[in-house]
């Protein structure tokens, strides 16, 4: 397989189940689950095993993409908006049982839900499978949002902090401190561009797609 051709999207493959969603639904259902569970039972260790699914999950079904090439543009989009309804279930019931975690728990979900969410959709623009390609088209936001390293920092650094040490204080500096860095990688995005596709004329009484 060229490089190009597993960077590249390929139309002729996109659909959304694959065995990598199929994952990513099982994960996102189970996580859900657990985390509502814990909310109930008021029960911290629940929470802590849905993050651990999800996070394990979110391993899986992208191994799983990759190692059996399935990797989808659909398949990135599904990925994206379970890893958030599983991340906002799991930091919402932690702040119900941990009240003063409400303000870091807060910033954080503002940041990955809004901030990270329109940087992680802007590979749509280009003909890449998913963000983790975007160094084809900018190395400095790729490096700062999506390689290995920063994807620990904005997933698991917060999470596991808050669990650890249950320090709101350094909990709320972290969100903030990740903030700033979307907000940084989003004047460089807008800075590059997101290209707009062309549009081609259609017959007569037909829309323009």
């Amino acid at each position: 397989m060229t490089a190009a051709r597993a960077t590249h999207a390929d139309p002729a493959v996109e659909r959304l189940w694959t065995g990598a969603t199929v994952i990513t639904a099982v994960r996102t259902v189970a996580s859900l689950a657990l985390c509502l569970v814990g909310l109930w039972q008021e029960e911290l260790a629940w929470l802590v095993a849905g993050l651990a699914t999800y996070w394990v999950g979110d391993m899986a079904d992208g191994a799983w993409a990759r190692l059996r090439d399935c990797e989808t543009r659909i398949g990135a989009v599904v990925d994206m908006l379970c890893d958030r309804l599983n991340c906002a279930a799991f930091y919402l019931c932690f702040a119900a049982l941990e009240h003063e975690m409400i303000l870091p728990v807060a910033v954080y979900l503002a940041e990955f839900l809004v901030i990270d969410f329109f940087l992680s959709l802007a590979f749509l623009a280009w003909p890449i499978r998913s963000p983790n390609y975007f160094y084809e088209v900018d190395e400095r936001i790729y490096r700062w949002n999506w390689s290995k390293p920063a994807k620990a920092v904005n997933s698991s650094l917060f999470a596991v902090l808050l669990l650890v040490t249950g320090w709101w204080a350094l909990g709320l500096a972290i969100a903030i401190a990740l903030t700033v860095l979307k907000c940084v990688s989003l004047r460089w995005l807008l800075q590059l561009g997101l290209p707009v596709p062309v549009r081609t004329a259609e017959p007569a009484g037909q829309p323009l797609r």
